[in-house]
């Protein structure tokens, strides 16, 4: 009986024309509306996966490029999905800041979210200061830095300070986005 295959049962397919962005992979398109400074989309592939943890808290960190610079979306999937992007290519020194080493580490001492500093003729409220590990794919080994994140008093932008050993500190700005907003093509 060469034509009478037993069928296999029907596994559940995945749905492409609704996937969520913390189900994005490497080699997926991302596109996110409106987000460049010209209100112009920012479409990327997906060409880094990287993973991030601090305590007991995980997250993904998805990139691209996008106009010749590297874009990031950090994705944070607990009871409520966050994601923040980086679209902007400045990395911020602690002069441009008018802050210290000094400074940052009162800050770290003190854990105080009533702290902040004054930056762009914009209040940077104090979230949290922690040591982060960073996982690349296929690296066995993990790197780690010490972050201080900010957030701009009432605005959904952040500013996140890192110090990686034997590197300057250096800063950049993120913004709270909105996952559903979000769309995800998947590679073939």
């Amino acid at each position: 009986m060469f034509f009478d295959r037993k069928s296999k049962p029907d596994s559940p397919q995945e749905d492409l024309a609704n996937l969520k962005i913390t189900e994005a992979r490497v080699g997926d398109t991302l596109s996110v509306p409106g987000a460049a400074l010209d209100f112009s989309d920012i479409d990327f592939t997906v060409d880094r996966l990287d993973a991030y943890e601090a305590g007991n808290r995980r997250w993904i960190e998805l990139s691209g490029m996008w106009r010749d610079r590297r874009v990031y979306l950090e994705v944070h999937n607990e009871d409520v999905t966050t994601v923040l992007g980086n679209f902007d290519a400045r990395r911020i020194t602690l002069d441009e800041l008018g802050l210290s080493e000094d400074d940052l580490a009162r800050i770290d001492e003190r854990q105080n979210p009533a702290d902040f500093f004054d930056w762009d003729g914009k209040f940077w409220l104090y979230r949290f200061s922690r040591e982060i590990g960073m996982f690349r794919a296929r690296d066995t080994l993990g790197s780690g830095f010490y972050c201080w994140q900010f957030q701009e008093q009432d605005a959904k932008r952040f500013l996140s300070v890192r110090k990686s050993e034997g590197q300057p500190f250096t800063a950049s700005l993120w913004v709270n986005l909105e996952p559903a907003d979000i769309t995800v093509f998947r590679s073939t």
